[in-house]
């Protein structure tokens, strides 16, 4: 039987070092992605090294992530398969080519959707202008503009709630569905509704279906918008006092 699992990475197989317990010079702690000056700034600490082993012996690993491909290529672990990159817009292969099957769906729906976005942006552009401290982006791969995502030099969510309250949660585009937000610690992404992780993982199960008769999947990952493409696995895994772990523990 042939396994597989879908692994999201920044907080399930490393994260930042204001959420590890220990300082960065502590033996414990393994730098597993950096920035693009080359200085590390996530960290692996030793469950999390454990679990990459575990899994490297006996899956074949999916990362299914938020990343770009550039900062996809700053993480240090040896992935040899498919990709699934900005939050599920893209597909590289395990050559690191673009998937164009994947690619040309995508490019087809999307247009649809970037006006709307653009004006999205456009409003909270203006609000962020009114304070200080927000951190903009809007995130272009291969030449395409997918989604943008919002920090602020607080490192908090509280911050980035009042934007979202703002401007954001009743805007008619999200309202009507053509629009997504998520938020999960200084990550405020707004996305078109068709750039979801679990469209791309349900678009690779289907292909590794046909290729092994018998097929075995896990899903792992830490925040909301990792349980829809994780649902779609034979079993989740998902890391202690995540995002998704206190969704899942409310009594």
């Amino acid at each position: 039987m042939q396994s597989y699992i879908f692994l999201d990475l920044d907080d399930t197989l490393f994260q930042t070092l204001r959420k590890c317990e220990y300082p960065a010079s502590d033996p414990r702690l393994i730098a597993r992605a950096y920035l693009k000056d080359g200085s590390p700034n996530s960290y692996a600490t030793n469950k999390q090294q454990w679990l990459w082993d575990y899994v490297d012996k006996g899956f074949k690993i999916v990362p299914v992530t938020g990343r770009d491909s550039l900062e996809f290529n700053r993480v240090t672990l040896p992935f040899a398969e498919d990709v699934v990159l900005n939050h599920g817009a893209v597909i590289l292969n395990k050559h690191r080519a673009i998937d164009t099957g994947w690619m040309v769906k995508m490019k087809e729906q999307l247009p649809e959707y970037d006006e709307k976005l653009l004006v999205v942006w456009k409003e909270i552009d203006a609000y962020c202008k009114q304070s200080v401290g927000y951190k903009m982006r809007l995130v272009t791969d291969f030449d395409i503009t997918w989604y943008g995502v919002i920090k602020h030099v607080d490192a908090t969510e509280k911050v980035l709630q009042l934007l979202l309250h703002a401007v954001i949660i009743n805007h008619p585009y999200i309202v009507d569905g053509s629009l997504y937000w998520h938020l999960n610690g200084n990550n405020l992404a707004v996305l078109p509704k068709i750039i979801k992780k679990e469209h791309a993982v349900s678009y690779l199960m289907a292909r590794y279906k046909q290729q092994y008769p018998e097929l075995i999947t896990l899903g792992a990952g830490d925040s909301y918008t990792d349980a829809a493409f994780m649902s779609l696995c034979d079993y989740a895994l998902v890391p202690k006092n995540t995002q998704l772990f206190k969704r899942l523990t409310v009594n």
